[in-house]
């Protein structure tokens, strides 16, 4: 059977769901072309970022939205604001609206289908353990990649391409 993502990155994400509200008021300004609230360090001290960004989902003035804290100068964060979610929350430049935020762990894992040419292709090649021994990413992006493809001689040219990599032992084997 090949793999496709890795268990445990998912256990370890359902551990961390337990969020905390936290509420606070924040007037709405503008930034160059955008509109943001700076979020108070006392509520962003209590989350983890994630390459520097907190993901997170919550409530201007009753409105539910899911966005990204953007990190700034001095460890403090900015939530950008879009117009939608200004007109949903009734709110505009320079009001003071009321924030309801909480961490958004909710991970989104994108399967991409195994094609049934592949599989057969790497039985019968005896590669499918070394296919099994790339990482979840490497998979990923070849599974991605083999998904897009239209036509059963492209596809079939793209995983010869792939067994041949694997035969030659090769680290990060990659197609196109």
């Amino acid at each position: 059977m090949i793999k496709t993502w890795d268990i445990n990155k998912l256990k370890e994400f359902e551990a961390m769901k337990k969020a905390k509200t936290y509420r606070f008021k924040a007037e709405i300004y503008k930034t160059g072309i955008n509109y943001c609230v700076d979020v108070p360090a006392q509520v962003t001290s209590k989350m983890t970022a994630t390459k520097g960004y907190i993901k997170i989902k919550g409530r201007v003035n009753q409105f539910l939205f899911k966005k990204s804290l953007v990190p700034i100068k001095n460890g403090l964060f900015r939530l950008f604001v879009n117009m939608p979610t200004l007109k949903g929350a009734n709110t505009a430049l320079g009001k003071t609206a009321d924030f309801e935020i909480e961490q958004d762990f909710e991970m989104i894992i994108k399967e991409y289908p195994v094609p049934e040419m592949l599989t057969e292709q790497l039985t019968k090649a005896k590669l499918i353990e070394d296919f099994n021994h790339l990482t979840p990413s490497r998979r990923k992006n070849i599974l991605k990649y083999l998904s897009f493809i239209k036509t059963e001689k492209t596809l079939q040219k793209n995983i010869e391409k792939l067994i041949s990599q694997l035969h030659n032992n090769e680290k990060n084997p990659q197609i196109p």
